[in-house]
């Protein structure tokens, strides 16, 4: 029966984690990567998993396991049934994308029905079967059936097997079609295997079962230990969305990183729920402290001037938080009758920290400061380790406490005496709570007050920044800055680490960075200007709006922006005045780029420039082989299409040369990349550009251009579709 009932768990949360992605992938196209898109599908699948964890805690409680199982083995049947029949189309999983309404509609409704009548009914029988199967497992007879928690490892192994497998193997060497048919085959091997589990359960003598019920049962749970529950999984959940956005803005905006804490936050899982945990609850506690306080400080310096080095410690503080809280979970766990109810609040704490993260803190905070104040959280939700010795502990703290700032003070008084004062500010800001937490660390609240006492210190005994804050700000995209240099000349557009734009405020008509007249933009728009006729440019990623500086007085540019909060910096003139002072005509069209210019008249442009990159992250569908059918179509007889493909971590030339091919286009790019230091000081920085036309003669005189070279398809290259796409074909390894 273990093996059994192992593998049923395994089987199911692999594929609830695989169906997730699918069905974002499936929508994409239709509804763009707009804030409202993601948010809806988040709550969506969130809420239906508690409703799971609530129907499983409900049909045990009210019916009874027996009548439960057949009632579960009934439900998980409905959907085969329902398809079989042609009743309802609902396996092999499909959402039905037509007639979208748009933005101005309000999606989100038609999003919700659309979700519901496509995945909504298997994916809530799926997500009830952790606890479901777990409580069957108590009333199996096995030996072990009466603490069955362990078997919460395997269905966490699913989900981890999942998360690596879709974008290393499932992504890369299947369509969305294959993937809906493999979804299917593995939801008819669940099915039987659940049907197994419940004959194997409903076998048992009735006798032996009622025996079983007549043993003084766990009184049920107070709400103060509910409570407990849902913080000690709010806390982990909250916490990895933060060290998430935090690693991947902040400091290495590199492509699937977001996998790795996710992944560490299953594999927490597998090792507390484990029959014998190989990392002893006792290590945790006594290690988590010395781990947890110096990345909470650090996360608030400049970190991003150290390279990598963060990213490991983070992750490391991470794992060691969400070890410590969800082996406090395991700890506390209620005996096997009670066990639907705790996965109830846990999986209800786990929702409250993704929204807390996802919808309340960007409204909150500008900068990710949820991040560190969860941190401070997770010793509040810690049971204290030993008890007693308050006088002689306050004594050490206040003794360590002076011998840190005595240290600190000569320290920076020999060895850099000309940042005395600033630096012996800072350091003791920091250095004497974080003495205290070393001594506390047994007492989590005391912890926590000296661990809040420390980021206090960071924050006010930072050092000022050379350049100063012009703007910040933050919404579901990710936070945003504008900066100004010493020398009040130049404004710097930031999106996290990555930066999007600079201007110099004495030549607002000058266009720099990425777009520098002398670079491949400056030659884009040489041969946009062969025709004499007025033509519109779509600009398809707004930025700054440093484009917006080639607009002559008849032009009209369409400028397409996702986020609002781009466009309202790139429109402020007090912020940049590439926009509000373009000689030319402009409009700022909000919305996703591809949704917005499909609404536009076939041939309407005479040039489309594609520069749609986040902070290093590449929005697939917009780099498909609809997406470029959608271009073209919208592209006048002599036109041209501009794909600014400057970043760190990927390779789109390869792609974007088979994608060419398939429309019958000449590609070609310019990879000005080598600067000198003239150029450098001019305010030019490393681009990468790709000019697609329909016929050779209209990229003159840019095919004469030796720095421009001509590329071919590589027939071995797979076209990314709406159905099919794979970030690792184009990281550039």
């Amino acid at each position: 029966m273990l093996p059994l009932f192992a593998l049923t768990l395994f089987t199911s949360a692999l594929l609830l984690f695989l169906v997730q992605p699918m069905v974002g992938k499936m929508i994409l196209p239709s509804l763009g990567g707009t804030p409202a898109v993601w948010n809806t599908c988040m709550v969506f699948f969130q809420a239906l998993l508690l409703a799971g964890y609530a129907y499983a805690h409900a049909a045990v409680r009210w019916l009874g396991v027996r009548r439960q199982i057949g009632v579960h083995l009934g439900l998980l049947l409905v959907p085969v049934a329902l398809s079989w029949a042609g009743i309802w189309r609902v396996l092999p999983i499909a959402v039905d994308t037509s007639g979208v309404p748009t933005a101005a509609d309000n999606p989100e409704f038609w999003l919700l029905g659309r979700l519901l009548l496509g995945v909504g009914l298997v994916f809530f029988v799926v997500s009830a079967n952790a606890p479901v199967f777990q409580m069957w497992f108590s009333r199996s007879g096995h030996h072990q059936a009466r603490d069955p928690y362990f078997l919460y490892a395997a269905s966490n192994a699913g989900s981890l097997i999942a998360l690596l497998s879709y974008p290393l193997l499932v992504e890369r060497w299947s369509g969305l079609a294959g993937q809906a048919t493999a979804w299917y085959a593995g939801y008819g091997l669940l099915v039987v295997l659940a049907v197994v589990c419940g004959i194997g359960v409903w076998r048992r003598p009735v006798a032996v079962q009622h025996a079983e019920d007549a043993v003084a049962r766990e009184a049920p749970p107070r709400w103060g230990r509910r409570l407990r529950w849902v913080a000690l999984a709010f806390v982990p959940s909250s916490l990895m969305l933060g060290v998430t956005t935090h690693i991947t803005t902040d400091i290495a905006p590199v492509p699937l990183l977001w996998v790795v804490p996710l992944a560490l936050y299953l594999l927490t899982f597998v090792l507390v729920f484990a029959r014998r945990p190989l990392i002893p609850h006792a290590w945790v506690v006594a290690a988590a402290p010395f781990v947890l306080a110096p990345v909470a400080v650090m996360t608030l310096q400049a970190e991003n001037s150290l390279g990598w080095a963060p990213v490991p410690l983070h992750l490391l503080m991470f794992f060691a938080a969400a070890l410590l809280c969800h082996g406090e979970l395991v700890a506390d766990r209620p005996a096997a009758e009670h066990l639907t109810e705790f996965y109830l609040w846990m999986s209800f704490g786990g929702v409250l920290g993704g929204a807390f993260n996802a919808l309340l803190a960007p409204l909150v905070f500008q900068t990710v400061m949820e991040y560190p104040l969860v941190m401070v959280a997770v010793y509040l939700t810690v049971r204290p380790v030993s008890g007693g010795g308050m006088v002689r502990r306050w004594g050490i703290a206040i003794g360590l406490a002076g011998v840190c700032a005595v240290g600190t003070w000569l320290l920076l008084g020999v060895v850099h005496p000309d940042h005395w004062r600033g630096g012996w500010a800072q350091a003791t800001s920091i250095l004497l709570p974080a003495a205290f937490c070393v001594v506390w660390r047994k007492h989590p609240r005391w912890f926590a007050l000296c661990l809040a006492g420390a980021l206090a210190g960071s924050i006010l005994g930072a050092p000022t920044r050379q350049e100063r804050t012009l703007y910040l700000g933050r919404n579901f995209f990710g936070v945003k800055r504008v900066t100004v240099d010493t020398s009040g000349n130049y404004h710097e557009f930031l999106h996290g680490r990555t930066l999007h734009g600079i201007e110099d405020m004495r030549r607002p008509d000058v266009a720099l960075a990425y777009y520098h007249r002398s670079g491949p933009m400056g030659d884009a728009f040489t041969v946009y200007r062969r025709a004499q006729t007025p033509r519109r440019v779509a600009i398809v990623g707004l930025g700054a709006g440093a484009q917006a500086a080639y607009a002559k007085a008849h032009d009209q540019f369409d400028l397409y922006e996702i986020d609002p909060e781009v466009a309202r910096i790139a429109t402020t003139r007090a912020l940049f005045t590439f926009v509000p002072d373009c000689v030319g005509k402009t409009s700022v069209l909000l919305g996703d780029g591809r949704i917005r210019l499909g609404e536009q008249a076939d041939g309407a442009y005479g040039m489309i420039s594609v520069d749609v990159f986040s902070s290093d992250a590449v929005p697939t569908h917009m780099f498909t082989r609809e997406a470029m059918a959608l271009y073209v179509q919208k592209l006048d007889e002599r036109g041209l299409i501009v794909f600014n493909i400057s970043n760190r971590y990927f390779d789109l030339e390869p792609l974007l040369a088979a994608l060419a091919g398939e429309e019958g286009l000449v590609c070609f790019v310019r990879d000005d990349t080598n600067l000198s230091q003239q150029e450098e000081a001019m305010g030019k920085l490393p681009a990468r550009f790709v000019a697609m036309a329909r016929r050779p003669e209209d990229l003159r005189p840019l095919i004469f251009d030796p720095r421009w070279t001509k590329v071919t398809a590589d027939p071995a290259f797979s076209v990314w579709t709406d159905r099919y796409s794979s970030i690792l074909s184009v990281i550039a390894w």
